[in-house]
């Protein structure tokens, strides 16, 4: 195969071929199933470094154009999982929410979430835990790490971190637009734990924050457990309501502003640079800080606008991310970034909740960054998750009733279900659960479970795994249709 490949060009080469491999596929020269050539021999025809061909290939399976086979190469994908349904038609109509009572617990759904992990044979669509694959070499890291920390184990470490993993942190997210230095990092247990140190720090009982409804559950809780008061703004198919947004924070004034901007828990949404320049506006206006929540940042499928905070240039945003849903959950590592004035204060709370977050985890996470292998796991996720998120969106069509709407989120982990208002929930999840299939009700992402008729559905499954889940789902759901139409 040729490939017309300039030198000269200020485009990197990996890029110009992946640039004339998709035209390609995408103008049918190439058809489903078909083989590409071998790294090997490409590599040799356009007399490239093999490695050059490795990030060209990366990439087209990102996007969704091929699919490796271990052993065997790289394939086409089919046009069924390239040329999907982009659009949404998710607009649903919600007020404000200012909750008068208590959530569901916390810890009654992640129990729940965990106790359906060692079930046999279940499919778990209700739970935020990512596909367990692509870390094949992580215990050969996790050895090296293990042996370059044997006698710090001995002893306690800094509270906000190894420097050498909060370098290699920063790196990461100066390369997503943020300004920065490893003195601006706080490792964490978790971005939990980083979202209970903001609040718990900046609220106190009865002070006001605004939230995005529906949000992210365990921060409703963390919220609940201060007894600071919570306002809901709807979310939209372009983000939170900024109109509504702007009326509560004249009216109430409230402390601080939660937003998970990219790839938004539960609904996938993620909000364009307009709408996080005019959010920002809206907090410098009213003198409000920013809690940005960026857990599953990595995990688009596309590019994405550079987070709120790499627009701050008043230390107003607080941000938050992770490596639980990039490399695996059981490590717990996360990060905080905290610049100018909040960042001792954040430091000292971080010392309140735990000395350090483990050492060991630490070590393995800085090892695996180490190693260069991170951005190619992220393709591999990037591709994986396309795929498994296509397969919901078919599976979707194919067996949901027609009153339902869902958003089409380009990455992450989750897609949100809107349903009819006279089915319940409830009832059909207990079904579902009779059936190996695990959902949970979409009351607890609204403040003061105060919303409509909603699943969020973990769609990091096999597709094989994940249409036979939604068809058991789509068949309960239209005998409710019949049993309340």
């Amino acid at each position: 195969m040729k490939i017309p490949i300039d030198r000269q060009a200020p485009k990197p080469i990996y890029l110009q071929i992946r640039d004339r491999l998709s035209r390609l596929i995408k103008l049918g020269t190439f058809k489903a199933g078909d083989r590409l050539p071998s790294i090997r021999t490409l590599a040799k025809t356009i007399q490239v470094n093999k490695l050059t061909v490795i990030e060209a290939y990366s990439i087209l399976e990102a996007d969704g154009l091929i699919h490796a086979r271990p052993g065997a190469g790289y394939f086409i994908n089919p046009l069924s999982i390239i040329s999907q349904q982009t659009k949404s038609n998710f607009a649903p109509i919600q007020e404000v929410v200012i909750p008068d009572n208590s959530n569901i617990s916390f810890m009654e759904i992640y129990q729940l979430s965990v106790q359906v992990k060692s079930k046999p044979g279940a499919i778990d669509f209700s739970s935020g835990f990512p596909i367990s694959s692509g870390l094949k070499n992580l215990q050969r890291h996790a050895r090296r790490a293990m042996k370059q920390v044997t006698e710090t184990l001995f002893n306690y470490d800094f509270p906000q971190g190894q420097e050498t993993l909060r370098q290699q942190t920063a790196k990461m997210l100066i390369q997503l637009g943020l300004e920065i230095s490893a003195n601006d990092l706080i490792i964490t247990n978790g971005s939990k734990q980083g979202l209970s140190l903001v609040m718990n720090h900046y609220l106190q009982p009865g002070d006001w924050i605004v939230t995005e409804s529906p949000t992210y559950y365990g921060t409703l809780d963390i919220i609940e457990n201060i007894g600071a008061k919570i306002i809901g703004i709807p979310m939209q198919s372009s983000g939170m309501n900024l109109e509504l947004l702007e009326q509560y924070l004249k009216s109430h004034r409230p402390k601080l502003i939660y937003t998970v901007s990219t790839l938004q828990n539960p609904t996938g949404i993620t909000t364009t640079l307009q709408h996080r320049q005019q959010l920002l506006a809206l907090a410098e206006q009213y003198e409000c800080l920013i809690l940005e929540d960026n857990a599953y940042e990595g995990l688009n499928f596309a590019p994405v606008p550079p987070p709120i905070k790499s627009l701050d240039c008043s230390d107003r945003v607080i941000y938050t991310g992770t490596f639980s849903k990039t490399l695996m959950p059981g490590l717990r590592v996360g990060y905080l970034v905290a610049t100018g004035k909040h960042y001792h204060p954040l430091l000292k709370q971080k010392l309140f909740h735990d000395l350090h977050v483990s050492t060991v985890s630490q070590a393995i996470v800085s090892e695996y960054l180490a190693s260069g292998q991170y951005r190619h796991h992220l393709n591999h996720l990037q591709a994986s998750n396309l795929s498994s998120r296509n397969a919901m969106l078919q599976a979707l069509e194919n067996y949901f009733p027609d009153e339902a709407t869902w958003t089409i989120p380009n990455g992450g982990l989750f897609l949100w279900v809107q349903l009819p208002p006279e089915i319940s929930l409830v009832s059909l999840a207990h079904q579902a659960w009779s059936e190996n299939v695990f959902v949970y009700p979409g009351m607890p992402f609204f403040p003061g479970q105060k919303g409509y008729n909603a699943l969020r559905l973990n769609f990091s499954h096999p597709p094989e795994t994940i249409d036979r889940g939604i068809k058991v789902l789509g068949k309960l759901l239209k005998q409710h249709s019949i049993l309340f139409g």
